[in-house]
């Protein structure tokens, strides 16, 4: 027998067809898509502290007390 019977023999006996590694493909993109999106929830919050400044500091001053940032540390 050449190596191209042999080749084409075992083929047709094998019981799996297709590539093994592409059937996974799907797990890898539902990952992708996951985490990206919970990185557009983490970027979502970037800079929320600075949005309010200005209300935290006129509540402050209305108020007598310190800014926020300022005192105890909690």
């Amino acid at each position: 027998m050449s190596l191209a019977t042999l080749l084409v023999q075992a083929a047709a006996e094998s019981e799996e067809h297709g590539n093994v590694a592409l059937e996974t493909v799907g797990y890898g993109i539902v990952a992708l898509l996951v985490f990206g999106a919970l990185a557009l929830v983490t970027l979502s919050y970037r800079n929320v502290a600075n949005r309010h400044a200005g209300k935290s500091a006129a509540f402050a001053a209305a108020h007598g007390k310190e800014e926020h940032g300022t005192g105890q540390g909690h």
